[in-house]
């Protein structure tokens, strides 16, 4: 079909399943095009539809579309879509997150960098105990400096597209000196190992563009035109990326809501969105606002918050449903009642709508406030199911069978070859695997080829030699097994051979019945992954599958159960009914984001995402009093529920008389100050959670907690713009009201 031929079905199905402007943003197929969706607008549609309008229409081969998403079930959903839309036309294209096909382009390119195709992927254990080595050798202490704090400034710098060389360039002071050290370090550990983190998977790419500018050439030449999903949500390192490949033919469409822009923390920069235009000064833009999701009252709520933020594209959704059902606010008088209530409505709920278990959704801003909710839930028998828990995939039995057959694929890892040297137990101990990486290193070899020579290493004695050369001679066999056997067949084989299952049995405990239960759960994860795959279920495919898992990919969306999950969890989701709790001045928003305007900006949208999640009826609720680490401090409610338009909501308290009968205006201005100590006067009770106030010492600050002191006057907790939290006690504290 040539590329001017009309398709009719083609046209029959953009007229008959789009809106105007959703026609528009599918049939507008040249040069860059920026589409503002708000939630529930359809925008998967659209950038299926987009995808079969090119293809149908002659306009790309398959293989010259890549669709980027950032989570494998939307880019299982856009590719089945695509499939039905036109079919027998997606084989060879790329559609997928941006991590797994930056990975895809890595295992053809990544040689060229000095990586074989079968590197592993490390995930933040594995990044951990990396970090650890490097400070060991270094002769530096974990306590000094965390290894979990020193990955995630290795995140922050590599999703700025900052390399290590580029980082010495900019150090200003001992901690970055340290720094840029273990930054190298880790690097070059990461190469020794043919591994990559996560963050390598965005930041490679562009190495390899930059270096071999005929490889770039390509896959310019070859990707003529490119979708991206969740535009909001880039970082600059996946900016730079998506320039570089849409240079030549710029038929670049990305679709995206600032509205739902919610990943700052990990390296998202709304000004990918906010600034296409200027990138792309002929761009196209349509903006998606009919929503086919919530009801009228639950987008003038989400509006009604989110219309306060600066950095934004001007816009409001709309639907041709009814207004439905008023939201309810419930006010609580502490965490407790909170879940109680929370599970008295969601049975009522259940009874007005006739729904079930799966259709209900309870959020929460931290995963800490998911207990009381759990314990009410299992007191009334009602099954729910934690996205965002314990992932299987992390569970210690699974990752230790996982970690033998990463070093099958890859014997130079030496994270996953240390997990599994003395397991199951064969009298290796630490000195031993320290003595083999010395010998390692000194003979120049990997770890794993040292293993074979265990007899030759000074200090380590014959018995334990003999352990592990039968270990080294063990993963060999399995390792020349790997191209006769499936995934499946090589996985299992080898799980019996090394009696994990028995040894579990044997235990004959509560605990190790539920790791064999993990592990058998492993080897059916395996043969279903090798049954659907076929010739192409290759294990360095399925490991690779794992790398990249999500929350969402393991969670089972059709099991009748109440989903818990964090806010940050349930974007792209939706629900019938929909449980925002914790909607207190410093749990939501959170407490650091108070003094920092662009993240107290990202807050306010997260309560967009949250409310516009639900589809019928939405709960809001607080608490006036909240148990952390043990003590029980006073709330205030939201300033989100202060911007909530209050004819759009109907308030349920339990607290007392009087605040049922306070003026609906002032309903969240402050809550009632205080329970009453005997000592209290007129003047504790000027002070309220939530308000700003001046010391002479510490400067500006915001009031986050109320409390008696010892001495039985009152305490409060401050935290101060420029100097942090501060415990003050009144009469004493000085404080001045702004």
């Amino acid at each position: 079909m040539s590329k001017n031929q009309s398709h009719t079905p083609v046209f029959n199905w953009v007229a008959n399943d789009l809106n105007e402007e959703q026609r528009q943003a599918v049939t507008s197929t040249e040069g860059p095009v920026l589409i503002l969706a708000g939630a529930g607008s359809g925008k998967t549609r659209v950038l299926t539809y987009r995808i079969g309008y090119i293809l149908a229409n002659g306009l790309a081969e398959p293989r010259e579309i890549l669709a980027m998403t950032f989570t494998n079930k939307a880019a299982g959903e856009m590719r089945e879509r695509v499939r039905k839309l036109v079919p027998n036309m997606i084989s060879g294209m790329w559609i997928g997150t941006f991590h797994s096909l930056f990975a895809r382009l890595l295992r053809r390119e990544g040689e060229r960098l000095g990586y074989g195709n079968n590197f592993a992927i490390y995930d933040e254990d594995d990044q951990h105990a990396l970090i650890k080595m490097v400070l060991n050798d270094m002769k530096l202490q974990v306590q000094e400096f965390p290894p979990k704090q020193i990955a995630y400034k290795i995140s922050g710098a590599k999703n700025a597209f900052i390399l290590p060389d580029q980082f010495a360039t900019m150090v200003k002071n001992r901690q970055d000196e340290i720094f840029s050290r273990v930054y190298s370090a880790y690097q070059s550990r990461l190469r020794e190992n043919n591994a990559m983190d996560f963050d390598d998977l965005l930041v490679k790419p562009i190495e390899l563009f930059q270096r071999f500018p005929l490889v770039l050439d390509f896959y310019q030449d070859r990707f003529r035109y490119i979708l991206v999903d969740e535009y909001q949500d880039t970082n600059h390192a996946q900016y730079v990326a998506l320039r570089m490949l849409a240079a030549k033919h710029r038929n670049i469409c990305v679709v995206g809501d600032d509205d739902q822009s919610i990943y700052r923390w990990r390296g998202a920069e709304i000004r990918n969105i906010l600034d296409f235009e200027n990138d792309y000064p002929k761009c196209s833009k349509f903006r998606l606002e009919q929503n086919y999701r919530s009801s009228k009252n639950i987008l003038a709520i989400a509006h009604s918050v989110v219309k306060n933020n600066r950095q934004r594209h001007e816009k409001k959704l709309w639907t041709d449903k009814p207004p439905g059902e008023q939201a309810v606010v419930l006010e609580v008088e502490d965490d407790l009642e909170e879940a109680r209530l929370v599970v008295n409505k969601l049975a009522l709920e259940m009874r007005n709508h006739h729904l079930d278990f799966q259709e209900f959704a309870i959020l929460y801003r931290t995963n800490a406030q998911s207990r009381v909710l759990e314990e009410a839930l299992r007191k009334e028998n009602i099954p729910y199911i934690i996205v965002g828990g314990v992932k299987f995939y992390e569970r210690k039995e699974v990752k230790d069978v996982l970690a033998y057959l990463r070093v099958l694929c890859n014997p130079a890892d030496s994270i996953s070859l240390r997990r599994i040297i003395n397991y199951p137990a064969r009298g290796i101990g630490e000195t031993t695997v320290g003595r083999l990486e010395a010998f390692a290193q000194q003979e120049k070899l990997t770890v794993f080829d040292a293993l074979g020579r265990a007899a030759l290493v000074p200090g380590i004695s014959a018995k334990t030699a003999e352990q592990v050369v039968a270990l080294h001679s063990l993963l060999q066999k399995y390792s020349a097994l790997k191209s006769e056997l499936s995934a499946s067949e090589l996985a299992s084989t080898l799980v019996n051979e090394l009696g994990i299952l028995r040894n579990f049995k044997q235990e004959g405990t509560v605990e190790s019945f539920s790791r064999a239960e993990n592990v058998k759960e492993l080897m059916l994860a395996i043969a279903e992954f090798t049954n659907h795959a076929g010739a192409e279920g290759t294990l360095e495919l399925y490991l690779e599958n794992v790398s990249l898992s999500t929350d969402l990919d393991s969670w089972d969306d059709r099991a009748n159960a109440v989903t818990l999950m964090t806010l940050h969890s349930a974007k792209g989701l939706e629900f019938p009914v929909v449980f925002i709790t914790g909607l207190e001045e410093g749990l939501f928003p959170i407490s650091r984001s108070l003094a920092d305007p662009p993240a107290l900006e990202e807050e306010r949208r997260l309560f967009y995402v949250g409310a516009t999640r639900a589809k019928i009826k939405l709960y809001l609720a607080w608490a006036r009093a909240r148990r952390k680490f043990g003590e029980k401090s006073m709330s205030a409610a939201s300033r989100f529920l202060r911007e909530v338009d209050p004819s759009l909501v109907q308030i349920e308290s339990s607290y007392t008389m009087r605040a049922m009968h306070r003026q609906r205006t002032n309903r969240f201005a402050a809550p009632d100050p205080m329970p009453r100590y005997e000592d209290e006067s007129q003047e504790n009770l000027e002070f309220r959670v939530g308000m700003r106030v001046q010391h002479p010492t510490f400067g500006k600050g915001t009031i986050m907690r109320l409390e008696p002191s010892s001495a039985g006057s009152l305490r409060l907790r401050v935290f101060f713009d420029s100097e942090g939290e501060k415990r003050l006690v009144l009469p004493y504290a000085k404080l001045e009201i702004l």
